[in-house]
This record gives structure tokens, C-alpha cells and sequence, in this order.
């Protein structure tokens, strides 16, 4: 009898462990699913960025004369703030993965107070511009193009406050468990790189 119930507590143990290796073996499609997402929105602003070239290469001049000339300055320094930020936010991404909590809320937070620099910088812009949404065709593209990418720039805002507010809770973040923290910062490259391509061809260009 004795022999049977051990027998069968070995068995129980040999089922749950095949059955929680198993499920460690099971891939996360976490990541996967964002990339797609980001892929997604890539060729959202791939197609703005085509028409935004079509419309230079058809029009004899670009931008259309009488548009007023764009500062540099302001521009200038809200790209060095968000790649800088990109910088800053794998930093917290090191210290997760050195279970460094405190790091982690540390560079999130510096990370959330450049993205809200960026915007309140964009919108200052906005403000004292010389021209209107509907000045020209390069006005409407210029507020279209940069609108949709500050709506980026407040999502991964949205997102970096979240992880933010959940690193609070003890234990939620760790070495081994941090697909947030890697999600924002990942999501918060691609607005960086976006960015990147929009100063050069609304700018420099």
C-alpha cells in the first residue's frame, strides 16, 4: 500500500513538472505582437512620409513660396532631448535586468520629463509659427506629419506613467519578468526613429 501512494505522488510530481516545463518551453508572443504593431504603424507613417515626397517632387518649388522660413533652434534642441531620451530609457532597462527597481523608476521618470519637454516644446512651436493648417500644402503636411507623431509621443508617455505606477507595487518588476519596462522602451525607440526621419525631411531637407 505504502509503496503504491509513494508510486503515485511520483507520478503526480513527474505530470505537473513535464507540465510546468512545458509551459516555460511555450514562446511569449509579447513581443512578437508589439513589433507587428510597430511594423503596422511604420507603414502608416511610410505613407505619409511617400506623399509627403510626391508632393516636393511635383510642386516647382517646395516649400511653395510665401511660406515663412522655419526656425531651426527649437527644432534642434527637442531632436537632441528625444534621442537623448532614448539613451536615458535603456537605462532603466539595464537596471531591471540588474533587479534595480529603484533604477528602473529612477530613468522612467527622467524619460517621461523629456517626452513632456519634447511636446511642450512642439507646441510652443505650433504657437508661433507663421503659418496655419490651411496656409498651404506643405503647412498641411508639416502639422499633419508632426500632429501624428506627437500623438505617438503622448501614447508612449501613457505607457512609460504605467510602468511607472506599476514599478510602485513591490515584486511586479524583476530580472526575469519586466516585458513592460522592454514594451515602453522599445515602443519609445521607434518614436525616437520616426522623429529622426521627420526633422530631416521637414527641416533639413
Amino acid at each position: 500500500m505504502q509503496g503504491s501512494t509513494v508510486d503515485s505522488a511520483k507520478a503526480a510530481l513527474n505530470y505537473h513538472g513535464a507540465e510546468t516545463a512545458g509551459h516555460e518551453a511555450h514562446p511569449d508572443h509579447r513581443i512578437f505582437g508589439l513589433i507587428v504593431f510597430l511594423g503596422a504603424e511604420s507603414m502608416i507613417f511610410l505613407g505619409l512620409f511617400m506623399a509627403y515626397l510626391t508632393f516636393r517632387a511635383v510642386y516647382p518649388s517646395w516649400p511653395p513660396e510665401g511660406t515663412p522660413e522655419r526656425e531651426l533652434l527649437l527644432p534642434g534642441i527637442n531632436t537632441l532631448i528625444l534621442i537623448s531620451s532614448s539613451f536615458v530609457i535603456h537605462q532603466a532597462d539595464v537596471a531591471i535586468k540588474k533587479n534595480n527597481v529603484g533604477g528602473l523608476r529612477k530613468w522612467f521618470a527622467f524619460t517621461a520629463l523629456m517626452g513632456v519637454v519634447f511636446l511642450a516644446g512642439q507646441l510652443y512651436e505650433y504657437h508661433n509659427l507663421e503659418f496655419g493648417l490651411t496656409t498651404n500644402l506643405y503647412a498641411s503636411t508639416f502639422y499633419v506629419l508632426t500632429g501624428f507623431h506627437g500623438l505617438h509621443v503622448f501614447l508612449g508617455l501613457g505607457l512609460i506613467l504605467a510602468v511607472l505606477w506599476r514599478a510602485q507595487q513591490k515584486g511586479h518588476y524583476s530580472s526575469e519578468h519586466h516585458f513592460g519596462v522592454e514594451a515602453a522602451e522599445l515602443y519609445w525607440h521607434f518614436v525616437d526613429v520616426v522623429w529622426i526621419v521627420l526633422f530631416l525631411l521637414l527641416y533639413i531637407l
